[in-house]
């Protein structure tokens, strides 16, 4: 049995128990694939696989247990070369980040700066999606970090940390009647086509439960994942927006006006998530609590109960 093995094992799972995509994915051929499986079956005394001629159709019941200990041995072994690494070079490395739209654009700027300027030689990347894709991409490790609003929490593979809490805002165009009014309602916000974000995306599950209790069924005219979008539709006078407060800059945003919102729609979370077990690199810690200045090194490490 090897590491191999077990890499082939997890790949030929990831990829729908399709042995060719497996074997793309790996760089290596299908019949090398089918015959370390086999060896590996054969050293267990085993089957791991269902088959139907030459084609995997399913995992066994003992397969589903060894898939469990092969994800947990590749996991630690990942974690052994990750402790190597954080010795031999302390300030370099990778690090990759999954973000949604509102994350990557309004928050993280200023902290991906300060991180480059601590951390030149780290090689960083940033991935948009939604909630789900990159919630998946550190799953899969294809991403070390997750940050979003929406829908993190629902993974039992990852450790969640609630970073700050925001709120949505309604903006409209200059000289606009909802201007004239002393304290916006959502019936009066009802009146008008609403622009606002996918369902997926930053608190959208807030705007539609308010209006859900007050029992009014709002007009909403157009959905998109990012309130830029939202904010070009709102210019071109196709609806009010309800966006994240964040993603207002009155200096940047001077063809439309903001209105307080935060008696309308309940307090969003943004939260950031690592998967479990996972041994974190030095910087990747400071990543965090540059983000998220209560997130210490000692409190993520509490939370992921990793003893320091």
């Amino acid at each position: 049995m090897n590491l191999q093995q077990l890499r082939y094992l997890n790949e030929i799972v990831r990829r729908g128990l399709n042995i060719s995509d497996a074997a793309a994915a790996l760089y290596t051929s299908q019949p090398g694939i089918s015959k370390q499986v086999k060896l590996l079956e054969e050293e267990l005394g085993i089957e791991i696989f269902v088959r139907n001629g030459k084609r995997i159709v399913a995992l066994t019941e003992p397969g589903k247990t060894i898939l469990d200990i092969a994800q947990r041995i590749l996991h630690e072994s990942d974690n052994l070369k990750q402790v190597g690494q954080e010795f031999q070079a302390q300030d370099s490395g990778n690090l990759i980040l999954a973000a949604t739209h509102t994350q990557a654009r309004y928050v993280l700027p200023p902290v991906v700066k300060q991180f480059i300027k601590r951390y030149p030689k780290v090689k960083l990347g940033l991935h948009q999606g939604n909630p789900t894709q990159i919630a998946e991409q550190v799953l899969n490790r294809e991403a070390d970090i997750a940050i979003a609003t929406e829908s993190l929490m629902l993974y039992e593979g990852l450790v969640t940390l609630p970073c700050y809490d925001w709120h949505h805002c309604v903006v409209v165009p200059p000289k606009h009647p909802l201007l004239e009014i002393k304290k916006l309602t959502l019936a009066k916000l009802a009146e008008y086509p609403i622009i606002t974000y996918d369902f997926a995306f930053s608190g959208r599950s807030k705007i539609d439960q308010a209006f859900a209790s007050a029992d009014i069924e709002p007009n909403i005219a157009l959905t998109a994942i990012d309130a830029d979008v939202i904010k070009t539709y709102v210019e071109l006078g196709l609806g009010v927006g309800i966006l994240a407060e964040l993603a207002f800059i009155p200096e940047r945003d001077r063809h439309l006006r903001k209105i307080e919102a935060s008696h309308l729609f309940k307090a969003n979370t943004t939260r950031i998530a690592i998967r479990k077990n996972e041994y974190l690199r030095g910087y990747t810690y400071d990543f965090i609590e540059l983000f998220a200045p209560h997130l210490t090194r000692d409190a993520v490490a509490k939370a992921m109960h990793i003893n320091l």
